[in-house]
């Protein structure tokens, strides 16, 4: 079926109204900005978009017009907005999940030397102990004897 040129153009301010909508952030629930969403807001067949069917040019327009937006770092669907920020901070939480991890295992391995250090100074303990408390070879000189000088008694 083909369509006069005055509906043509009514169809086409409608997209564009749609496009401006969407790219304000005006979704409607259950929507996204995409062109599914677009072609349901201006009551225009989705197919239109697509190929060499009138619409196309609106089609590259939303699309180029939604990637600019994203470059510049705003997103207007907050599902989108929400995803985005859910990855951003799973990549963070995953980031310091793996240096808690690090340092976990830095200082597991700290406290294994150190408990094997101290049990090689306790056993060096006790082997001096015992050497000690042993058997002495060593004789005992005696004291020696004071004798006073010029007394005279």
């Amino acid at each position: 079926m083909r369509i006069s040129a005055a509906q043509r153009t009514q169809n086409e301010n409608r997209i564009r109204a749609a496009i401006d909508r969407l790219l304000r952030g005006e979704i409607p629930p259950g929507g996204r900005c995409d062109i599914k969403t677009l072609a349901s807001e201006a009551a225009v067949d989705r197919t239109a978009f697509y190929g060499i069917r009138p619409y196309s040019h609106l089609r590259t327009e939303f699309e180029r017009r939604l990637q600019a937006l994203q470059d510049a770092g705003e997103i207007p669907d907050p599902r989108e907005a929400q995803i985005s920020r859910l990855k951003a901070e799973n990549t963070k939480l995953q980031e310091r999940l793996a240096k808690s991890e690090q340092t976990i295992d830095e200082l597991t391995d700290f406290r294994s030397q150190a408990l094997a250090r101290l049990a090689a100074q306790h056993e060096e303990i006790v082997r001096l102990r015992e050497i000690a408390a042993g058997p002495s070879r060593v004789s005992h000189l005696p004291a020696p004897r004071t004798t006073v000088i010029g007394s005279c008694s």
